[in-house]
């Protein structure tokens, strides 16, 4: 059945990859079994995302060797897609939408939240968009129907796609373009704003980090974010928990995660970010 749906998919340009399922002690097909923190959630692939592809014998053959895998869809090629996954996310794109229903393609996720289909934007993925809503887009994955869930229930279709996608509200589309970056070298005229900014881009940046350079991207980030914690401009536990959700969301693991984000910080605070001199530090 997945393998007939994955097919079903790549003929409709939709680049397809087997992603890990769930067991029947509610963990996980990969080696982590029940110690996995994202069980039935990510690929099979060594490369992951970058080798979704849409040619069938490729995806026979995946199948071939894990016919229990669950069908992941890459976004932001055929469309995007609005995560939803709490009550506050639903009400959040509700407004964004105008208080309109999504028109287009619905999933009924199997941990119970929905996922809506959209014309793609051209962006990346952006996680927590709003509370309970992260947007998929370029570099980012779903799992589709008929996929299991760890909780036991299945991904299903409650609206099917149909010949075309609808495109997102205008107050949609300016929130996941976020703001343009400031001019170089001139002060920042809301600085508490660019730091809000940067926070959401670094996180979306590590979260969408290809393999091998997770852990480098992390780092980066850390270093960037910690110098506007140095500067007053973040909170330091919000920076660390935002960088950690979306470090941990790219697959890295815990303890990984938590020595990175101490060194990148650490260091960033030494040398606080200026709003007045707009300056990076090499």
């Amino acid at each position: 059945m997945s393998l007939t749906a994955a097919l079903a998919y790549a003929r409709h340009g939709i680049p397809v990859l087997p992603v890990h399922a769930p067991d029947p002690r509610g963990g996980c097909s990969c080696d982590r079994g029940v110690t996995c923190p994202r069980p039935g959630k990510h690929p099979h692939l060594r490369h992951g995302l970058t080798e979704a592809s849409t040619d069938p014998r490729l995806i026979e053959l995946w199948w071939s060797r894990w016919p229990g895998a669950n069908v992941g869809l890459r976004t932001g090629v055929t469309m995007d897609v609005a995560d939803v996954d709490s009550a506050e996310g639903w009400h959040g794109l509700c407004h964004l939408l105008g208080g309109e229903f999504p028109a287009g393609p619905r999933v009924r996720t199997g941990g119970g939240g929905w996922h809506f289909w959209f014309r793609p934007l051209g962006h990346g993925n952006r996680v927590r968009l709003l509370p309970g809503l992260d947007w998929r887009g370029v570099g980012g994955y779903v799992v589709a129907p008929p996929s299991r869930h760890a909780s036991g229930a299945d991904y299903r279709w409650v609206l099917r796609p149909g010949r075309s996608l609808p495109e997102g509200p205008t107050a949609l589309r300016a929130l996941i373009a976020g703001p343009p970056p400031p001019p170089s070298h001139r002060p920042i005229a809301h600085p508490s704003r660019y730091a809000r900014a940067a926070l959401i881009a670094e996180a979306d940046r590590v979260a969408r980090a290809p393999a091998g350079t997770r852990n480098d991207t992390l780092n980066r980030a850390a270093f960037s974010l910690g110098r506007l914690v140095g500067a007053g401009l973040l909170d330091q536990a919000d920076t660390m928990r935002e960088l950690e959700d979306a470090a941990r969301f790219a697959g890295l693991g815990r303890a990984e995660i938590r020595a990175t984000l101490r060194s990148g910080l650490t260091a960033g605070r030494r040398a606080p970010f200026d709003p007045e001199l707009n300056r990076d530090v090499a």
